[in-house]
């Protein structure tokens, strides 16, 4: 299959679910040799189109081709046959198993006539399948549960090149958020990746909810919403304003709002004093009632262990917290939600959600206590009431309280973590990463949840890995560097620019 004659074309895929329409006669071209970026709030159809296309849903209807062919892609093994490789957002990883062994999870494994695995073999072809992407910081014999995120994601994506053989042939690589959980050098290691498909004429479906990056990488764009193809073009032929007005329907004039304003008189609400754990060497600062502070740093300079040791799941050595004038003494997560301790984790899914439970379930699980009798006996009234409340409250969009976790999209689950966060009429907020992996539209969602949360009163404390997203939210900047509190800075009049400078400027 030679690049120039690679292409997929998509035409009339209609699907529907229930009676509510996912996806309305969407049409898509990838071309050999261009990287197609398809964009989108979530449950505008892309997930549905990338499900269909991977053979693990039918269509009500589709007509593809393939190089001009007329194609079926019944199931996931024809989908594969057909050349068609997927990287989706989540990680699905095997904890337990070696990085080689989750590499070759869907491939057979190398075996000795059949029958004994050639252990040699398998991580002689794991290490190759690493290298060959540039990724060698990760030893194939090392266990997936001691990845990071970052490089459980790229282990991911290398177990798309298992099984490829030595030909060489351009594929068709469908990748879905493949950078929510990268850090910066592993995004410019993936790039790197993408431009070396793309020579070799591999045709390129990126979804992302990152728009910097299609105007990094992208030929063209294709934006969807409601479940259907509004517009596709080239890229240098769009603006990132005319995208999300295209995918939401509506202005980005309010996106930037100011951050909260707090008054340097207010007594402090939280006062943390030489703090230190296994992973922070040392943290002071203090946070005001109704104020948002920003947690900077690079990957590793402990922004998120920060936020373990003031939930109690790591033990201070040292060090003491004070909230609302009190001492705490030693914590525990449970503690500290009782406390009024809120917290939204980086990793939704494996550290926050009950994907098989209920939403009113996943809303009411810390808060057990106070909604039971005898501590035995749920009252499923007063909870599910709250949970109906609490989930128009958070603008969250589901089928009911009824429904399962693991349905809702990316956006919707992270909004049931804040409705949980706010059952608990909290008095201090912990935030990891919290618009990673959302679209644009529940982003501003989560943005004016954010304000609204700190105009009630409640202190803030966020990481996140988007300096403009820290520059626009935040009152301050705590500059996080290899485990201690470097600076402390205020966002007002801080450039993107200014604050990554000052990361590096410490290393």
């Amino acid at each position: 299959m030679s690049a120039a004659a690679l292409s997929l074309e998509v035409r009339h895929a209609s699907k529907a679910y229930g009676g509510v329409q996912a996806l309305v006669d969407a049409g898509l071209d990838l071309v050999g040799g261009e990287v197609h970026g398809l964009i989108g709030e979530n449950g505008a159809g892309k997930s549905t189109l990338i499900k269909l296309l991977a053979g693990l849903e039918a269509p009500d209807r589709m007509t593809a081709r393939l190089n001009g062919s007329v194609i079926e892609i019944g199931d996931s093994a024809a989908a594969y046959r057909l050349g068609l490789r997927f990287i989706h957002q989540e990680l699905n990883i095997v904890p337990a198993l070696s990085v080689a062994e989750n590499l070759f999870i869907n491939n057979p494994l190398p075996r000795f006539g059949g029958i004994f695995i050639d252990w040699r073999a398998l991580y002689r072809r794991a290490g190759q399948a690493l290298h060959s992407l540039g990724i060698r910081h990760i030893n194939p014999r090392r266990r997936a549960s001691s990845l990071s995120a970052g490089d459980a994601m790229l282990v991911k994506i290398a177990s798309a090149f298992i099984g490829e053989g030595d030909s060489g042939e351009p594929r068709i690589m469908i990748m879905d958020e493949p950078t929510a959980a990268l850090n910066s050098a592993e995004v410019a290691l993936l790039f790197d990746v993408i431009d070396r498909l793309r020579a070799r004429g591999d045709a390129l479906l990126y979804v992302t909810h990152r728009l910097d990056e299609l105007f990094r990488i992208a030929q063209r764009v294709t934006v969807m919403r409601d479940g259907r193809i509004i517009n596709s073009r080239a890229i240098a032929e769009t603006s990132t304003s005319e995208l999300i007005t295209e995918m939401t329907g509506r202005s980005v004039a309010d996106r930037r709002a100011g951050a909260s304003v707090s008054s340097d008189e207010a007594a402090p609400r939280l006062i943390v004093r030489g703090l230190r754990t296994d992973a922070v060497a040392q943290a002071s600062f203090s946070l005001a009632s109704g104020e948002i502070l920003g947690i900077a740093g690079l990957v590793g300079s402990g922004r998120t262990e920060l936020l373990h040791a003031l939930l109690g799941i790591a033990p201070l050595l040292a060090g003491s917290i004070e909230l609302d004038g009190r001492t705490l003494p030693s914590l525990s997560p449970a503690r500290a939600w009782q406390l009024g301790i809120a917290y939204v984790p980086e990793e939704r899914r494996s550290q926050g959600l009950f994907l098989g439970d209920r939403v009113s379930q996943n809303i009411t699980v810390p808060h057990l206590d106070r909604l039971s009798r005898l501590k035995m006996f749920l009252k499923r009234g007063e909870a599910d009431a709250l949970s109906r409340r609490l989930g128009e409250a958070v603008r969250l969009k589901s089928a009911g309280i009824g429904q399962r976790a693991r349905q809702l999209s990316g956006g919707n689950q992270q909004k049931l973590l804040f409705a949980r966060a706010i059952l608990a009429q909290p008095r201090l907020i912990l935030l990891d990463e919290p618009t990673r992996g959302v679209d644009v539209g529940a982003k501003y969602d989560i943005y004016r949840l954010i304000r609204r949360l700190a105009a009630d009163g409640a202190s803030i404390l966020m990481v996140s890995s988007e300096l403009d997203e820290l520059i626009a939210l935040c009152d301050r900047i705590l500059l996080m560097r290899k485990g201690r509190a470097a600076e402390d800075l205020p966002a007002a009049g801080l450039t993107e620019n200014e604050l990554l400078e000052r990361c590096y400027a410490f290393e």
